[in-house]
């Protein structure tokens, strides 16, 4: 290779990378799943490459490129396998056993039904295509779940389908195309069943048996800390090649196997480990998909014809859904997710990867008709990513299964001041959840009819039963400064290092040997003094917790002007609904037609001409 080549690459791969998490942090600014701003910033940059005359090299037919995809599918399918926890599975089990057993094969069957009839595909070439279009995803779902804010529930079901079924679809994919290709000599099917064998075999020595292994030496602290994330990655990729070695396409399933076994072991710092590989398969998933849609030939799409694009079609609105109802047919599923389930099914690298292997050797097999896969498998991945992306969010807010609003606040600690705090956020239209370890702490917030939690929140109970998805901000109020910091950093992950607050610290917590750093716990709520103490003795004086409209008309400075300086301002909500904490650590803007919360005296009520708003009840502002 030479040293001119060698730069073209890694220039090309600083502009992938760069593109991609450029790509991440738009669709976070402006909201929308990142996947679709990934598509666009491939498609954008592929005539910005032959444009730049050769310095930009991006295509997917690069050698060794294939590999790569392969591993990077590898170690997202392994991150996701890690998420998926067995008392989700107890929780929603029966309906995932109906989505992960039943599911693959209805939709297979459709999927090469509607091939043939609908497609016009022989049936060899169908039922290759219905094998790899039966995968969802996790390098689509996963996005789209954490944009669309799903209920527990709802989002189980998707995960657990997406991982699970990804590298099923691959395998059966592989062992369809092998049949075929096989079908000329003596017993092709005999093969295919050792070849099943085999890939099972595979999956549970190399991902199981392995994943448990792995999980033994560090739980007994053969590896350092600092070595175990890179040190697992190396293992996973090891298990991955060697389950290919033994079966063609088994290494998917078997870092799957891997990381449900690891990531229900209950290993210690495995939270550590989840961070590692969720920050690797970021960037792995961007440049993957800048990459495959970047090189997209678009002469493949031009070998489209109108029985493709029905063909796509009935992909979405036909073989979906009648799978996804054949499937769970007397399991007792709700019937909003049942309509969730048949409607959202992104389809991602995985499907991609597989066409591109796949067409052009059934082509060079005799089935000329394979030229089809490549254009149909990208337009369904192209029209679900972009349909079920921007759609997902208001469609689960229609059906019940997400919240209704995006903002809320989540309070730890059931003090006096922190229920009327709830109470007046409540009587303001904003959610709050409430929690606390005392049964008798809770009681005012009981009789009120509030949303609470009685237990403790790291507890794996919690993980189950608190639904945190809807909240955006957490203050923690309880009379224990280092809980409270304890819990601002266990779910910092959750909320984001810029949405945990805490009440400062009594005086005696704040002389040097006992003092906690910032990066050891979350943003100091309000100002130094405003400790529970303090706040429950100005609430006992008569101060009232107060929701209030800045308009143009009275703004910021004639609020301050009319409260003086005997005021704490605790916070503001934005039009969209999300609750902002006010910090001497964080900087907060507040802008026209936001709400701003704040404790003061109770005065008198002002004439509405001076702008405050007459929208909320009186004990709710001023």
């Amino acid at each position: 290779m030479s040293v001119e080549h060698g730069m073209h690459i890694g220039f090309t791969t600083l502009v992938v990378v760069v593109a991609g998490l450029v790509a991440q942090w738009v669709a976070w600014r402006i909201r929308i799943p990142a996947i679709i701003v990934l598509i666009f910033t491939g498609l954008l940059l592929g005539p910005v490459a032959v444009l730049w005359g050769g310095l930009l090299e991006i295509n997917s037919e690069m050698p060794g490129f294939q590999n790569l995809i392969g591993l990077g599918v590898a170690l997202v399918l392994f991150e996701g396998g890690l998420d998926l926890e067995l008392r989700e599975f107890r929780r929603v089990g029966s309906h995932i056993r109906r989505l992960v057993v039943l599911g693959p094969p209805i939709a297979w069957g459709l999927g090469a039904a509607a091939a043939h009839c609908i497609g016009g595909l022989s049936w060899p070439v169908a039922l290759v295509l219905g094998a790899m279009l039966v995968v969802t995803g996790p390098t689509v779902i996963h996005p789209l779940l954490r944009h669309a804010k799903l209920n527990q529930d709802s989002a189980s079901l998707l995960k657990w389908e997406g991982i699970v079924n990804d590298p099923i679809g691959v395998l059966l994919a592989v062992l369809v195309y092998q049949f075929f290709i096989y079908s000329g000599d003596s017993g092709p099917g005999v093969q295919v069943l050792l070849d099943l064998g085999k890939a099972v075999t595979a999956s549970l020595v190399f991902g199981g048996l392995g994943g448990w292994l792995i999980g033994k030496v560090y739980a007994r602290g053969l590896v350092p800390e600092h070595l175990k994330p890179p040190v697992l990655m190396a293992l996973v990729l090891v298990a991955y090649e060697l389950a290919n070695l033994f079966q063609h396409e088994a290494g998917l399933l078997a870092v799957t196997l891997m990381g449900l076994v690891l990531g229900n072991m209950h290993l210690g710092g495995l939270e550590d480990l989840r961070r590692f590989k969720e920050n690797l398969g970021i960037i792995l998933v961007s440049a993957l998909f800048i990459v495959l849609t970047a090189s997209l030939d678009v002469e493949v799409l031009k070998a489209m014809n109108l029985r493709s694009v029905l063909l796509i079609l009935a992909f979405l609105f036909l073989v979906r859904p009648l799978s996804i109802w054949l499937a769970t047919l007397g399991s007792g599923m709700r019937n909003s997710d049942k309509m969730l389930l048949g409607w959202i099914a992104p389809r991602g690298i995985v499907a991609a990867a597989t066409a591109g292997l796949f067409a052009p050797a059934m082509v060079a097999a005799g089935y000329t008709d394979a030229v089809q896969l490549l254009p149909i498998v990208f337009g369904v991945i192209l029209i679900t990513v972009i349909l079920h992306g921007l759609t997902i969010a208001s469609f689960a807010k229609r059906l019940g299964l997400s919240a209704k609003h995006d903002g809320g606040l989540l309070i730890v600690g059931a003090t006096p001041f922190s229920i009327a705090l709830a109470q007046a956020l409540g009587k303001a239209g904003i959610s709050v959840k409430l929690v606390d370890g005392s049964w008798s702490a809770l009681k005012p917030a009981r009789l009120a009819g509030m949303d609470f939690y009685y237990g403790e929140l790291l507890s794996e109970h919690a993980k189950d039963w608190v639904s945190l998805h809807h909240l955006n901000a957490l203050l923690c109020a309880s009379g224990n400064h280092f809980y409270n910091a304890l819990v601002c950093k266990a779910l910092a992950g959750e909320f984001g290092q810029h949405n945990v607050f805490q009440l400062p610290a009594s005086h005696a917590v704040q002389n040097k040997n006992r003092r906690l750093e910032r990066q050891q716990r979350g943003h100091i709520a309000w100002q130094p003094d405003a400790n529970n103490t303090y706040l429950n003795e100005l609430l006992e004086a008569g101060w009232e917790i107060q929701l209030t409209r800045i308009t143009p008309e009275h703004g910021m400075q004639e609020l301050e002007s009319d409260l003086g300086d005997d005021w704490i301002l605790l916070g503001s909500v934005a039009k969209n609904g999300l609750i902002s904490l006010n910090s001497p650590e964080v900087s907060m803007t507040i802008r026209n037609e936001q709400r701003v919360i704040y404790f003061a005296p109770p005065r008198q009520r002002k004439p509405a001409e001076e702008g405050e708003s007459s929208d909320l009840p009186s004990d709710a502002t001023d």
